[in-house]
């Protein structure tokens, strides 16, 4: 009687195919080999898709464990660089600069205080409301995106914040402030970011004054209820506008004088943005003299720190409790 021949085995399985070499045995037993393989370096607290691959038969078999272990390293690579990337987002986010709020605030810091008026919550910021006068200003049209990031939050946008901002008119004067336009409220207005930490003004570009590059103050309150007391914000900056932008608006009419303002100054000349240029604080842009612009600027602000201007006395701002002269266009 011939003796049976025991089938070949590896690792303890019998071959489909034992006839035939351990790479030709097929699909299904290349994959079971590879699953429990992958059991025992789980037990072994091993994981490594790239030691799958290379422990893989070759063949057929051998290239479907390579694309799995392939796929398996790249998800995890992509979930490290996310997790890298987040990371490093947060740790290079840098406070917008304090600067001062000049000498037309209208926070009630200096004399008049827009901020406690009924229906200064608001977006569209070209007409007066409540009391005032009643006017419209004139000017190409101008939308204003600020993104509040908090920066003690983990980065995450600020929701709930109350911003106030305001700025000048095409021909460079302020109101509340300015002769003419002592009696207006328009181009001050306030908005709460929404969950994103986004606020949306409408507004027009404003001009060029002497002395000063084109701006827009900012202030950040931690709520709309905190408005009412100016020494309650957590922020006080200022938004510096794109020099190819303010040129093709200066070109056009309503802005007499501010081509000329403009000419004598640079960002690092500018007497509030030139420490650094603004680097922080210059807005990006986008639209025409015809169909308006959108100003956009992320603010991330750190509660943790002091808010440390806002003072009269800061770069740009008035002396003592009197504003300057206004700043006419010419």
């Amino acid at each position: 009687m011939t003796p049976r021949t025991q089938p070949r085995t590896y690792e303890g399985r019998a071959l489909p195919r034992p006839d035939d070499d351990l790479e030709d045995q097929g699909l299904a037993f290349d994959v079971g080999t590879l699953l429990s393989r992958r059991r025992a370096l789980g037990l072994l607290g091993l994981g490594a898709a790239g030691t799958l691959a290379a422990c893989a038969p070759a063949g057929t078999g051998s290239t479907a464990a390579s694309s799995s272990a392939t796929s398996e390293a790249a998800a995890a690579t992509s979930a490290a660089t996310g997790d890298d990337a987040a990371a490093t987002s947060t740790a290079d986010l840098t406070e917008i600069p304090d600067e001062t709020a000049g000498p037309y605030p209208g926070d009630g810091s200096n004399g008049a205080d827009v901020l406690e008026q009924s229906g200064v919550v608001r977006s569209d910021l070209t007409s007066s409301f409540g009391d005032s006068a009643g006017g419209t200003a004139s000017g190409i049209p101008m939308r204003l995106e600020l993104t509040i990031l908090d920066i003690a939050g983990g980065g995450g946008p600020m929701t709930g914040a109350a911003v106030y901002v305001w700025h000048c008119t095409d021909s460079g004067l302020y109101s509340m402030y300015s002769s003419g336009v002592e009696d207006e409220n328009f181009l001050r207005g306030v908005q709460v970011t929404d969950d994103a930490g986004v606020v949306t003004f409408t507004s027009i570009v404003p001009g060029c004054y002497a002395g000063r590059w084109p701006h827009i103050h900012v202030e950040v309150y931690p709520d709309e209820a905190s408005i009412v007391d100016s020494t309650t914000n957590i922020c006080t900056s200022q938004v510096a506008l794109p020099q190819g932008m303010s040129e093709a608006v200066y070109a056009t009419s309503g802005y007499d004088g501010s081509t000329e303002n403009l000419g004598q100054l640079t960002l690092a000349s500018d007497n509030v943005f030139g420490d650094d240029g603004g680097v922080h604080q210059l807005a990006t842009v986008s639209g025409d003299t015809d169909a308006g612009y959108v100003v956009r600027l992320t603010v991330p602000i750190d509660t943790t720190t002091a808010a440390s201007s806002g003072e009269m006395g800061g770069r740009g701002g008035g002396q003592g409790g009197e504003p300057p002269e206004p700043p006419a266009g010419g």
